[in-house]
């Protein structure tokens, strides 16, 4: 019975030792009634940058639901490989994304998996896939954000918002009506700026557009440069004489103005004496343009002159009546010398078939008789 009990000891004690050759801790045996021990569970490799303290046995959650289990964790190359055992009932996209999370604010860690943000799910996880590096990464822990705070706290600029604030309210202090108002027109000037942002986006593509047509010219733009320079030394060497001419234009100018000034009053009561005849002169605008076709061909009006003469050529034949009681009868009547050619053409003897006669009175001018007879 001791030779049996001895031999029973030795072999537990082999099995013992050879069991224990990758014993890392309490975490590196499987704990029973964990997520991922059912039947049809699989295997997912998942590269991190950073476990974060993820241990074996750490819970793997899908929407906080605890779906699986760590089951491995070794080096490769510069990352971490975590091996997980997921349920047989967990389905998942092949591009599912890993997360190092924490489970509360002092909690433990946790991997999370979730379906990709900005790209549809694609394709099914399953036994031995690799969530590679690119989709995998950690939230901040606590401690880092607390080291955060921190530092914004003690050397990120709060104790300078404070002094600006008290600068701000010290300049603003007994000026609040001129800030208000400086508000309401930067508030009016950026409203404009904003109703003419088609003029100014307009602008802005016209000086793009002289821009390359002054970089499509750059030759013409560098002579020209290149030429301003003797240019400007002409200018230098007449500068006196530009300094008198522009002196004399300015005295020319001062005379110029006292003298519109001093002849304004009469240039203006010209002006009010000339508008009574502009004004007629533009109502008879379309008889005055219709006569001056008559002055070439006078005495048939040029209108006419297709109907006047059919040829080459015309026949007139007129009377012209040069006698002076002609005359005065046509252009001296109701004149002071209204009759002095008439009397003239009397007394040199001529009466005899004259239109007219010497005893015909002036109509205009005979006395009216009773009865009608003048």
């Amino acid at each position: 019975m001791t030779r049996f009990l001895k031999a029973a000891i030795t072999a537990l004690a082999v099995l013992l030792l050879s069991s224990c050759s990758g014993w890392t801790g309490p975490n590196s045996v499987g704990l029973p009634g964990t997520k991922g021990d059912d039947k049809g569970s699989y295997h997912v490799r998942i590269q991190m940058p950073n476990i974060n303290g993820i241990e074996q046995n750490s819970q793997v959650l899908v929407n906080d639901v605890n779906v699986g289990t760590v089951t491995g964790i070794e080096l490769q190359g510069w990352h971490a490989l975590v091996t997980i055992r997921l349920g047989g009932d967990v389905k998942l996209p092949a591009n599912t994304t890993a997360t190092v999370a924490q489970t509360s604010l002092l909690g433990t860690l946790h991997i999370a998996l979730d379906e990709p943000l900005g790209e549809p799910a694609k394709g099914q996880l399953r036994d031995g896939d690799l969530i590679p590096l690119q989709r995998a990464g950690g939230y901040p822990t606590t401690e880092q954000t607390l080291a955060s705070v921190s530092t914004v706290l003690n050397g990120g600029g709060l104790a300078q918002l404070q002094e600006i604030n008290q600068q701000i309210n010290a300049a603003l202090d007994g000026h609040t009506a001129d800030a208000r108002s400086l508000i309401t027109q930067l508030d009016v000037f950026s409203r404009s700026l904003n109703s003419q942002r088609d003029n100014l986006v307009a602008a802005m593509r016209g000086i793009d557009d002289l821009a390359t047509t002054i970089n499509d010219r750059s030759g013409t733009v560098d002579a020209a440069l290149a030429k301003i320079p003797p240019a400007l030394d002409v200018l230098a060497r007449d500068r006196e004489n530009l300094r008198t001419a522009i002196t004399s234009l300015g005295e020319f100018a001062s005379l110029a103005d006292s003298v519109v000034r001093r002849s304004s009053q009469s240039l203006q009561a010209n002006l009010e004496a000339v508008a009574p005849s502009l004004r007629e002169l533009a109502n008879a605008g379309p008889n005055l343009t219709r006569s001056l076709g008559l002055l070439a061909t006078f005495p048939w009006p040029q209108a006419g002159i297709k109907q006047f003469i059919r040829g080459d050529g015309g026949n007139l034949s007129a009377t012209i009546d040069l006698t002076l009681g002609r005359a005065d009868n046509s252009y001296l009547q109701m004149t002071s010398a209204d009759g002095d050619l008439t009397a003239l053409e009397t007394l040199l003897g001529r009466t005899i078939g004259r239109q007219p006669t010497p005893a015909t009175k002036n109509p205009l001018t005979a006395p009216i008789l009773r009865g009608g007879v003048r």
